[in-house]
């Protein structure tokens, strides 16, 4: 077995969206970063996972966003011809082929890989933490396994984990928290009755991209434990809402009380691509929901990716057909045997994704995490005011069915913030020098489902990758290349030797320091990520201007009418 030990200043340990966002901010601060996925591709969200239509908040055109997340959105539009919405899904403003994601965020970082300030690593899954003595012990070296059962370790001045599920967290000794705080912690009233109930983590879906040929194809034999999954989730284009009735849904029409077709919901190409239309299916009837990704992973991606062939085959056998289109080539009145799984467009041997949608990680178990109260509305229509606030965001509190609670939330939120002391743990939870890059920020349950959509988590991370490069050049330490064997031992090395020169960073000490802090609020503010809402923004859904480019169609205007991402 192969050992490679490299060294940076800043270590991010996950490649989705938060990852990528910590990376490129530390490196434009002059960090050297080594960044690594465990998944084959970078991008998480909008491509390993195949939720690149992005569920994002409606100022998102024009507020609410950094620079760099803005600046992703908008090579997409590029790369897609300038189409503002290329998919014309309903679900979001942008919706387009993860693929072309990919394509984009390999393109940002490309300058600091040519460079070398960014070495990347595909394929590796944390499995290992090496810690300093002491009281108060950082973060040494965190060893990775790649998919050939080669080992690389790396060591850093700061860790940033951005991985979907908190890895570092246990890896660590890190006190960390999964599931529901539970009524009894906070008074949240979206948490679970009573007290805390760690196995109600929050479900996740393994998503599948499908196109729609212009002709029929053969449906092949039913997958297995079909008829079990069909009847039990069970499969459906009705939705029992948020507002307490039931939402029905046609599959290529509007539905019999309005509601936009189905298949527009989460579509990614349209015909006037000259290619056949494509969708990712992410409903409720693929939602896996009986065990947790964090409790039992094994068992949990087996199973969601059996329910999602089951619920495809569905598609395209049993769904009730809209009344125009007839019996269609099965005579039965019943499926739309011409969709497709779709490896293309997934870069999937199968068509489904190559990891699962998260919707819930670890989370930091910091004394004072965010709750939801932190994220109503005061009397600007604001959040309250956050005084170490790192980054902004908004999303409904949007929980999926929580395994052993079968309910949905999704509750409104006004435009909030990124509190510093949520992305770093306090004295005796965790290493200082690790910090929070994605959705396992220091946040209750239901708190942390408003932060874990595409422009949140990028925000975190952004802010996790300013506040870990600060902590390096506040440590002084000198920039890190080594690569296997040490150059030098900690003692004896000097500037440009690779090896430390002091005391590994803490972030803890950065956020604490108020002067150091406010460097860092003005460094992001510098580079285009607020760190507070603009004055007099308009935040009541039902006030809101359509805020997008004229070609793109305006979001169903009501919450309780759209299904959750």
């Amino acid at each position: 077995m192969t050992r490679t030990r490299l060294a940076a200043d800043v270590a991010v340990i996950g490649g989705g969206l938060g990852g990528i966002a910590a990376a490129l901010a530390a490196a434009d601060a002059g960090s050297s970063v080594i960044l690594t996925a465990a998944e084959p591709m970078i991008g998480g969200q909008v491509t390993s996972q195949l939720t690149a239509p992005l569920d994002e908040h409606p100022l998102v055109e024009s507020a609410g966003v950094t620079a760099t997340y803005r600046r992703f959105r908008d090579l997409v539009r590029a790369a897609c011809g300038g189409a503002a919405n290329p998919g014309q899904g309903w679900v979001s403003r942008l919706c387009f082929e993860p693929l072309v994601g990919l394509d984009v965020l390999e393109g940002m970082l490309e300058q600091h890989l040519a460079a070398g300030r960014i070495r990347l690593f595909t394929g590796h899954t944390p499995v290992r933490a090496v810690l300093g003595a002491g009281s108060d012990p950082r973060i040494e070296a965190v060893e990775l396994q790649g998919t050939g059962g080669s080992l690389l370790e790396i060591s850093a001045g700061a860790f940033i984990d951005a991985t979907e599920t908190g890895d570092l967290l246990p890896l660590t000794g890190t006190a960390w928290v999964i599931g529901s705080e539970g009524t009894d912690a906070f008074g949240e009233p979206d948490a679970v009755p009573g007290p805390a109930d760690p196995r109600a983590e929050q479900s996740f879906t393994w998503v599948a991209a499908v196109v729609r040929e212009p002709h029929p194809l053969p449906v092949g034999p039913e997958p297995e434990d079909y008829a079990r999954l069909r009847d039990s989730q069970p499969f459906s284009l009705e939705l029992d809402g948020w507002d307490g009735t039931t939402h029905r849904y046609r599959f290529f029409r509007d539905g019999p009380d309005g509601k936009p077709p189905f298949w527009e919901y989460r579509r990614i190409r349209t015909a006037a691509s000259g290619k056949p239309e494509a969708a990712v299916i992410n409903w409720a009837g693929n939602d896996y929901r009986a065990s947790g990704l964090v409790a039992d992973p094994e068992r949990a991606m087996r199973e969601a990716r059996k329910l999602t062939l089951a619920f495809v085959h569905w598609l395209r056998t049993e769904v009730p057909r809209d009344p125009e289109d007839g019996p269609g080539p099965l005579g039965t009145g019943r499926g739309y045997p011409e969709l497709r799984l779709t490896p293309e467009l997934s870069g999937t041997p199968d068509g489904l994704a190559a990891a699962p949608y998260v919707r819930e990680s670890r989370r930091l178990a910091n004394p004072e995490p965010v709750t939801f109260h932190d994220l109503a509305p005061g009397a600007d229509g604001l959040a309250r005011p956050v005084p170490d606030s790192v980054g902004i965001a908004w999303y409904h509190a949007d929980l999926h069915p929580r395994v052993g609670h079968p309910r949905s939330v999704f509750s409104e939120t006004a435009p909030f913030s990124i509190p510093a002391r949520a992305l770093v743990p306090a004295d005796g939870v965790g290493p200082a020098n690790l910090i929070m890059g994605a959705k396992n920020l220091a946040a209750t349950q239901v708190a942390a489902a408003a932060y874990r959509l595409q422009p949140g988590e990028w925000a975190i991370g952004e802010a996790a990758g300013v506040i870990a490069a600060a902590a390096v050049a506040a440590a002084g330490s000198a920039p890190r290349h080594r690569v296997d064997p040490p150059a030098a031992t900690e003692a004896a090395a000097g500037p440009g030797t690779g090896a430390p020169t002091g005391r590994p960073a803490s972030a803890r000490g950065i956020i604490r320091d108020p002067g150091r802090l406010h460097a860092v609020q003005d460094a992001l503010t510098a580079r285009g990520a607020p760190i507070a809402w603009p004055e007099g923004a308009v935040v009541h859904p039902t006030a809101l201007p359509p805020a997008v480019p004229p070609a793109v169609p305006p979001l169903v205007p009501s919450s309780t009418e759209i299904p959750s991402a």
